[in-house]
């Protein structure tokens, strides 16, 4: 192909049955219960599709790495030897009870990439490595992002090594013996940047009729676990007077939650998610109640301002119906902005491409926001049916599937520079 200045032309586009076929074999390894997928990571099931997913890509021509955390990294040779390589890719995990795409339609439409370019014989000046991240999903084993977490230096490999599921396994024994543990050093790898497609996650694409979310930022987080403490007492024989219920703090700070979220939308967000009642039994006056708060914004001052608020307002609730309230926080991180150039080239793609498009704020975190702090990273996102996501019932279009994987081969490619 000739030369074609530094933006791939318009008639440049992936194979979208391919890529939908690819999606659907994936989504037969690990199968959930309600057509969904249930390959939570380092399981049997996430080392089988890691397998499927390598022998895809040792077809379509790529070497792979593989670090200590797991993650892989299937390698395009680019013309240049020397030039960084652009990154792209998703993780292949998913939750419990998750969907066929969240996840992995960004790490397959990486595949895809490759493969289109193997098919019109397109060669690139950087390297092009598809990405597989380790435990982005964090149900399993907290956190989220974990292997693009220690990737970035925000999180230590000793300690998740340690940490343990549900039934007391360990992450790091785990990942050994799924036979997935490499050997190359966590983070060593340089990145020219990163680019990542994801389902939204939310209902703003498809009810607006967008076909691609232009993602400018990641949303910051605060999670703050709180411990409301009353009086165990029998629900039948205390007088109304004389109760200290742990119950009605929890019940004034949700509202004081939604009442903060309220005042600070649509910039914002919050909910209690995660609660714990104690001794949670039917005739007796909760003593204690233990749930986390989660604040979720762009805009760091609105984020911050909310703890703020909460913190203040929040104790006095709880002193003026006679229970005590501790609370810290035991989450956090700052909202990412993406890179300004990498934005601009997803967008331009979409433009070029003739996809209507709007800029979005990712609700979700993703392993992009922490790429983000060392390399220059944007993210693409396609709709996805009612917003409806960590669900068996996760549904995309194929157009949608296709419009995303688009979007991101023109990001890509342009910012690894084809070679006329």
């Amino acid at each position: 192909m000739g030369s074609m200045g530094n933006q791939p032309g318009e008639n440049l586009r992936i194979n979208p049955e391919r890529l939908w076929d690819s999606l659907m074999d994936m989504a037969k390894i690990g199968p959930g219960i309600a057509g969904g997928n249930n390959r939570q990571t380092v399981t049997d099931e996430d080392a089988e599709g890691r397998a499927l997913f390598q022998r895809w890509c040792e077809d379509a021509g790529l070497t792979m790495g593989v670090d200590q955390m797991g993650t892989m990294f299937m390698r395009r040779e680019g013309t240049d030897p020397d030039a960084l390589p652009v990154y792209v890719g998703s993780h292949l995990d998913t939750q419990p009870t998750g969907g066929k795409y969240d996840g992995v339609l960004g790490v397959l439409a990486g595949l895809e990439i490759v493969r289109t370019l193997n098919d019109l014989d397109i060669k690139t000046k950087h390297p092009i490595v598809v990405t597989n991240w380790t435990n982005e999903e964090g149900t399993r084993y907290a956190p989220a992002m974990m292997a693009s977490g220690v990737f970035a230096g925000v999180l230590d490999q000793a300690d998740v090594y340690e940490h343990t599921d549900a039934e007391g396994k360990k992450f790091g024994d785990e990942l050994e013996r799924i036979g997935w543990k490499g050997e190359e050093k966590v983070g060593d790898r340089k990145m020219h940047a990163f680019f990542e497609l994801h389902i939204e996650q939310g209902p703003i694409l498809e009810a607006e009729g967008k076909d691609i979310g232009v993602v400018t930022h990641g949303q910051g987080l605060r999670w703050i676990e709180c411990t409301v403490t009353g009086k165990e007492s029998h629900t039948g024989s205390t007088p109304m007077p004389m109760r200290r219920n742990a119950g009605r703090g929890l019940a004034q700070i949700t509202e004081l939650v939604h009442e903060i979220a309220m005042d600070n939308a649509p910039n914002a967000v919050g909910a209690i998610g995660h609660i714990d009642v104690y001794p949670n039994s039917r005739n007796i006056i909760p003593g204690k109640v233990v749930f986390t708060v989660d604040f979720r914004s762009h805009e760091l001052d609105r984020l911050n301002g909310m703890v703020a608020r909460f913190e203040e307002q929040a104790p006095k609730l709880c002193e003026a119906i006679g229970v005590e309230l501790s609370h810290e926080i035991v989450g956090q991180f700052d909202p990412p902005a993406f890179d300004e150039q990498c934005v601009g080239m997803i967008r331009e793609a979409a433009e070029r491409l003739g996809y209507s498009h709007k800029d979005i704020v990712s609700g979700a975190g993703h392993d992009a926001c922490w790429i983000n702090r060392l390399y220059p990273t944007a993210m693409v996102m396609c709709p996805c049916v009612d917003g409806l996501s960590h669900n068996e019932a996760e549904e995309i279009t194929k157009d949608w599937a296709r419009a995303g994987a688009d979007v991101l081969f023109h990001a890509v490619v342009e910012k690894a520079e084809i070679v006329g």
